[in-house]
């Protein structure tokens, strides 16, 4: 069992820049991968950004070049700044911690945290 909680997020204006932070406990040996996927009203989950345990990194084309994801394996801990945000970037960030046994993935989830980009 693998439980994820997130920290950061909140409003800023056009422009600015937030840092999500999440961080892993249970069993983490078994997480292959940890990124944030974000749901705006009225939409569907979407990834934003993942991160293997290797470094292999993934982005959304909508968030390339402007928000970077980090991770700290020893800490269990994936990091999300997002810079030049815009209004379009507006959702709740739910960050994901994904393993595989058996053969079987199995995702867990965080809370969720809202970020507002106010124009």
């Amino acid at each position: 069992q693998v439980q994820v909680v997130e920290s950061g997020g909140g409003l800023v204006q056009v422009g600015g820049s937030l840092r999500l932070s999440c961080e892993a406990s249970g069993i983490v040996s078994i997480i292959n991968a940890m990124g944030w996927y974000r749901q705006a009203p009225g939409k569907q989950r979407e990834l934003v950004a993942t991160i293997t345990t290797g470094g292999v990194q993934k982005y959304a084309d909508s968030v390339k070049g402007r928000f970077t994801i980090s991770r700290d394996n020893a800490k269990n801990t994936v990091n999300l700044q997002m810079n030049s945000l815009k209004p379009e970037d507006t959702a709740v960030y739910y960050c994901n911690a994904a393993s595989r046994v058996g053969g079987i993935r199995y995702d867990n989830w965080g809370q969720g945290t809202q970020v507002t980009v106010s124009s």
